[in-house]
Formats: structure tokens, sequence, C-alpha cells
């Protein structure tokens, strides 16, 4: 099968490894225009386009879509089937249509839940128990495709976006292969979405990162987890502002406003939240500082409980 790959970040470069380590025929691979990045503002290269480079396969990076030109060169590439995995764009209708199976792609959820971008984050945020991968044939709309499989997985009650998303980024290149086996096989089923069921998330920005004290327990948990590894989750102490990047369930009840300090010590760092219940923090960053035990910050900097 003679594939063109279709993809930019780490997530991508997973499934675009497993199409190499089983030798499929890859063409050529498309992948987001270089950017400045880091303090330098040096170019870049995305993960898939150095993986790409690193075994002889061919880099494209058009900065359009849709005046023709791309579909033209993949008409040059005569494909079997376009393999579309966290691209970052949408692909015209005249493009679908070039490749004999048309083209698919992997997401990062059990659709049609979690359409859009950010679907790992939001599983954690909104404290789901189960989540997975989906591959689908692309449509004209984002996210809407039928579906051809999906694999699901438990979400570790502590377990972070950044740790989920490793093990989802190996799930989906296993759903891929598996996927694509079974499409030339002509055996692959298509099922079509219940539109009715979807749901759509966004990218994560730093409005998020405030942690909402008015919240359970287990939100507030969910919340320091699936804000990492980026933007963090954050809180006000001695007027300023810190990183939170974990904490745990207490058996402790106050009375106590949301966001009050209910004590400080060698277990860490307990908050009052909703419900009178609290949560103790574990690990934190101060401003300038290294990341670090809530503890051990507390040896060199006491902190006051509150009344």
């Amino acid at each position: 099968m003679r594939v063109v790959f279709m993809g930019t970040p780490d997530f991508a470069a997973e499934s675009l490894k497993k199409l190499i380590d089983e030798k499929y025929d890859i063409a050529a691979v498309f992948t987001q225009p270089d950017k400045p990045r880091n303090r330098g503002m040096q170019l870049s290269f995305s993960p898939v386009k150095q993986l790409a480079l690193d075994n002889n396969i061919p880099v494209y990076q058009p900065t359009k879509l849709r005046d023709g030109t791309a579909t033209e060169l993949i008409k040059s590439l005569r494909p079997d089937i376009l393999v579309v995995v966290a691209y970052g764009r949408i692909l015209p209708d005249e493009m679908l249509a070039v490749p004999k199976y048309s083209a698919i792609n992997v997401h990062a959820s059990l659709l049609p839940k979690y359409r859009g971008s950010a679907p790992i984050q939001w599983a954690v945020l909104n404290g789901d128990k189960i989540t997975g991968v989906s591959t689908m044939y692309l449509a004209s709309e984002m996210d809407t495709g039928d579906v051809i499989y999906t694999a699901e997985t438990e979400i570790g009650e502590f377990e972070t976006s950044g740790e989920l998303f490793d093990r989802l980024m190996v799930m989906g290149a296993e759903l891929l292969h598996t996927t694509l086996h079974d499409i030339e096989a002509g055996c692959a089923p298509r099922k079509a979405q219940n539109h009715a069921d979807a749901s759509y998330v966004k990218m994560l920005d730093k409005s998020l990162s405030p942690i909402d004290w008015n919240r359970t327990p287990r939100e507030i948990i969910k919340w320091i987890c699936g804000l990492q590894p980026w933007p963090v989750a954050t809180m006000e102490l001695s007027g300023e502002k810190f990183k939170v990047y974990s904490a745990r369930y207490t058996d402790s009840r106050t009375d106590k406003a949301p966001g009050s300090i209910v004590g400080a010590g060698k277990s860490g760092i307990e908050i009052a939240c909703a419900g009178g219940e609290t949560v103790m923090v574990t690990e934190l960053q101060a401003p300038g500082k290294k990341r670090m035990k809530a503890a051990d910050y507390i040896l060199g900097h006491p902190i006051t409980v509150e009344d």
C-alpha cells in the first residue's frame, strides 16, 4: 500500500515510525512549515519532518492547501491512501478524493466525544475514567467521518495528560497499523458517528491555570493532572503565583472557606475546597525556583495557617 503521510507533532511521529518499521511504501510526508522556537527564535523541524528526513522520505510543507497546488502534488505521488495524524490542517474535498482508499485519521478520543483540539487533556480535566483512540475516514467537517476502529484505556486517577499522551500515542500507532492492514484486505468496518452525541474541545491556554478551590477535591486534582505538562495549574501563596504539580486526597474536614490554608507541614500544604473537604498540595514550584516537594519548600519558607 502506497502511503502519503500528513502530520506534525510527536503524536504523529509515533504513527509514522510504526509505518516505517512495518515497511510501508511511504511516498512522501506532508508537515507544517518550520516555525521559530525557543528564545533564539531559530527555525526548527517538526518531529515528523525530522523522522522523515532521517529515513530519506521526501518532505513537503505547503503553506496553502486550497489553491490546488498541494492537491496536484499529491496526485503526482499516486498514493493508495492518505494517512493524517495531528497534521493541524483541514484537507479540502478534492484532496480527499485523490487516493484509492480516501484518507484516514487517527484521533486521540473515543469519537464522537472530544472532537477538535486537545482531546487528551480534556479527558483528564473532565475527570473521565476511560478514553482511547479512534481511526476514521476523513470528511469535510472536522472529526466527523465514519469510524473504523476504536481502542479504549482507563485513565489513572493521578495520571497526567503528558503520561496519558505517551500511552495513547503508542495505541494510536498500533491501531493505525491494524486499520491499514484491514482496509487493504477489504475487511475494515465503517460506522457512522452519532452526531447528536458529539462534543467539541478547544486548545488549552494559560487562562485555565488558576485552580478554582470552590471545586471538589477530585475536580481539583484532575485539573492539576490535566494541565501537565502545559500550561500547569497555579495557586496564590504569600501573594505570589506558584505552579502546582501534584496533590492528593485527605480525610480531613474544615469549616474554612475554599482556598484557605488548613495546614502546612511534612505532608505538604492542606487547602480547603468545596463542601468542607480539603486537598493536600504535595509538589509545587515557586517563582524563579525549581520544582520541589511542598514539604521541602515549607522548611525554608514557613507558612502561616489561616484562622
